[in-house]
């Protein structure tokens, strides 16, 4: 008897325990009709189903239950579009209710602080974002404003064929001799200098170290009542890559701030003039300069490794763009504007854009309302992602969909601005990217 009274506590209090630990991690929705997908687990929902590769895995549900599906990730609902009917829906039709940003608990700032500092990451379309979106379209990377930097990427490209020269016979990392190449191209065009060397890349760990940590799985993001305490420390571990990193060009800002001061009329020569001539401060120009970084050099870099693996194993294609470069280029000084013209290299480029996107998923949107796509119900504030990756490689749009074929592009008129939503290499709507222009010159 008194045995029993002991564990009367402990039985009364068990229910409570799991009505409470069902409504942390599966929290009710007022929703409609969600679209399909694997039946969740309890607590740990869709993580399961779940492997190493995000966009292959779903690739892998969506090849199950269809072109729109709904995960359960922990306690947050995902809804993921891998065709491109599904892709119009969200980037055309529904743009403005799935435009918001879903801000990764990795990101070491607030979101009322994003709003006014991040292009990127910034949570809504506010009034700061449609600045920054602005002087993107205006003076950054207007038509105008890339072809009169062009001389810029064209001494960039020099140096590193001259330095790939210099190592004729030797083995040479061709991703870090990229990566250093594009990263003080942009470099250049912020702050008129190199900040590494082909021979030196110091910074590159800082970058690479924080693009690492934001791609890692966090368990705050399943499960964002532990968002605070940061259980894996990847918060502070990225804090700490951007604490290194703004110290680096910090200098260059406040030499310039002083600059701009002292003199009644400044001429703008890089980004960071025109960020100073504008009235942008400390904390917006670190962290436009951080994502400048991290969007350019990244997705540039992947795709010129993945550019040259498949030229490598497609010999006809290789013996075909050399043609092309000896017939139109020969040994003639690089000049951007011819490189552009080069039809069956401009194929190759987006043949592996197609195969290789840098994003394969493309930074996830969230719903500011519910909203129905496909005849399903997406609830207020859900994560929604695009499956680029599943959608260069469907079968029922490409032919041949897993083979490199440039040939595929020399007439089919798509372009990295495609209307059609086949081809979504920079994305498309109110979120394309906005150095778009920019990185077309990069990966020629």
């Amino acid at each position: 008897m008194d045995q029993t009274l002991l564990y009367l506590p402990f039985l009364v209090f068990l229910p409570i325990f799991f009505i409470f630990l069902k409504k942390i991690c599966f929290p009710p929705l007022k929703q409609g009709r969600l679209p399909p997908g694997p039946r969740p687990w309890p607590i740990l929902g869709n993580i399961p189903h779940i492997g190493k590769k995000l966009h292959i895995s779903l690739t892998n549900i969506a090849k199950v239950h269809g072109p729109l599906i709904s995960l359960r990730l922990g306690n947050q609902l995902v809804i993921v579009a891998s065709s491109s009917k599904a892709a119009i829906e969200i980037l055309k039709y529904n743009d403005r209710l799935l435009s918001a940003r879903s801000v990764p608990k990795a990101v070491p700032r607030k979101s009322h602080v994003l709003e006014r500092i991040s292009l990127v990451w910034n949570p809504t379309c506010n009034e700061q974002w449609k600045s920054f979106r602005a002087l993107c379209r205006t003076e950054l990377f207007s038509a105008k404003a890339v072809e009169s930097r062009a001389s810029l990427r064209e001494n960039k490209m020099t140096e590193m064929v001259e330095y790939l020269s210099s190592k004729e016979g030797e083995e040479v990392n061709i991703g870090e001799v990229v990566f250093a190449t594009v990263f003080n191209t942009i470099s250049n065009l912020l702050f008129s200098k190199d900040l590494i060397s082909l021979q030196n890349q110091g910074l590159k760990s800082f970058l690479w170290k924080m693009m690492e940590l934001g791609a890692a799985p966090n368990v705050a993001d399943f499960y964002p009542t532990f968002a605070e305490l940061d259980p894996q420390g990847i918060r502070r571990a990225i804090s700490e890559c951007l604490k290194e990193m703004f110290g680096i060009w910090e200098i260059y800002i406040k030499e310039r701030r002083e600059r701009h001061a002292n003199a009644h009329n400044v001429f703008s020569t890089d980004f960071l003039d025109v960020f100073l001539s504008n009235g942008l401060d400390d904390d917006q120009i670190n962290w436009l300069v951080m994502e400048l970084f991290s969007a350019g050099v990244d997705t540039t870099t992947t795709t010129v490794e993945w550019a040259i693996a498949e030229l490598l194993k497609n010999k006809q294609a290789m013996k075909t763009i050399q043609q092309e470069l000896e017939r139109d280029i020969n040994r003639n000084p690089i000049q951007e504007s011819q490189v552009c013209q080069l039809q069956y290299l401009n194929a190759c480029v987006k043949e592996t854009l197609r195969l290789h996107p840098p994003a394969p998923l493309m930074i996830p949107h969230c719903s500011t309302e519910a909203c129905e796509l496909m005849n399903f119900t997406v609830p207020k504030n859900t994560r929604v992602l695009v499956n680029v990756w599943a959608i260069g490689r469907d079968p029922f749009i490409w032919e041949d969909s897993e083979l490199f074929k440039p040939d595929r592009f020399l007439d089919s008129g798509l372009d990295f601005k495609s209307q059609n939503f086949d081809f979504l290499p920079f994305g498309s709507g109110r979120r394309i990217c906005p150095g778009l222009p920019m990185a077309k010159g990069n990966f020629h």
